[in-house]
């Protein structure tokens, strides 16, 4: 699909495109959203440019992302998208950047585009140039990457909270690890794409900020420089919760191996009580004429008074020391 966004007073207009409609001369952004051949043929013959494939999208090497063609900046950015899911995922976008125009070419919608298009709608001024609309998408990205950080940070404490809570341990409550590795799980992935898309736009706004190509106004290169110190912050920030998504792992690990200890604890102290009365039940029970007191009308119960004497006695010398 072919949008064309003309500047008008009121914000930003939406046109969609068909096949046999022209492109307006007017409009500063042209999104391409799962383009056919046809629509990058009819970007790319509009502003003689050449739209990289999607094959071209995923080349990792920063030559292959960041550069510059015909007055044009080609930059492609790794946005990661369904955040709010179970299984997020990182995907490419392309920007380009020209004096009179910005071209995206995009094979998913992410929540950060249908917002920035929501609010350039609305507010005129702050998406009058194709740099201006270039500045706003990337913070609403950028937000968007906000707002999955701060959540990890506060599912993390709450995981925190759980592994290391000495009230449930002093009352015996069993702890569910699994879910807590699950958590663990989701949050570190959630961060490790997080933190790529950063570094990724990182790069983005360093190759934005160096070019003389395109001519900027003051408040676009200003809000440039705001977005590259707050990635630059954010990914910071991602790193320590990469580090604590680790730390909180080891400690979930060590605890679960606690617990199976203390299992393996208990079983143990049963078979060291049930012993003694065992061997003694064992030697009552042999086959042999003449046992001490088996013929005896107390012998049944003095072996039982026995057997329940060995038992006993361990379990009270091991409570003395402490070992319970």
């Amino acid at each position: 699909m072919l949008s064309a966004f003309v500047s008008q007073p009121q914000g930003l207009a939406r046109f969609e495109l068909r096949a046999d409609a022209a492109i307006p001369t007017e409009a500063i952004w042209l999104d391409l959203l799962e383009p056919t051949p046809s629509e990058e043929k009819r970007v790319e013959s509009f502003l003689s440019i050449d739209v990289p494939t999607r094959d071209e999208m995923r080349e990792i090497e920063a030559s292959n992302r960041l550069y510059e063609e015909d007055g044009a900046l080609y930059m492609t950015a790794t946005v990661v998208t369904k955040l709010d899911s179970d299984l997020p995922e990182s995907t490419q976008i392309t920007f380009i950047l020209s004096a009179s125009k910005l071209v995206t070419n995009r094979y998913v919608d992410p929540l950060p585009f249908r917002r920035f298009i929501a609010y350039a709608e609305r507010h005129p001024n702050s998406c009058n140039s194709p740099p201006a609309v270039l500045a706003g998408l990337i913070e609403s990205v950028v937000n968007r990457v906000a707002d999955v950080i701060e959540r990890v940070a506060t599912d993390l404490d709450a995981a925190s909270a759980e592994v290391f809570s000495i009230s449930r341990h002093k009352r015996g409550v069993m702890r569910d690890f699994r879910r807590v590795l699950e958590r663990l799980g989701q949050n570190g992935e959630l961060i490790s794409k997080a933190r790529e898309s950063l570094v990724s736009l990182g790069r983005l706004l360093t190759f934005v900020q160096q070019s003389t190509s395109i001519p900027m106004s003051q408040e676009v290169r200003a809000r440039f420089r705001t977005l590259a110190r707050d990635v630059m912050a954010m990914s910071d920030h991602a790193s320590f919760l990469g580090t604590k998504v680790s730390f909180i792992l080891d400690a979930t690990l060590g605890q679960i191996n606690i617990e199976q200890n203390n299992i393996l604890k208990i079983f143990s102290v049963v078979t060291v009580f049930l012993l003694p009365p065992s061997v003694i039940g064992a030697v009552y029970g042999m086959n042999f004429d003449h046992i001490p007191g088996a013929q005896e009308p107390w012998g049944f119960w003095a072996a039982l008074s026995v057997m329940a004497a060995s038992a006993v006695g361990p379990f009270l010398y091991f409570k003395r020391k402490g070992w319970l």
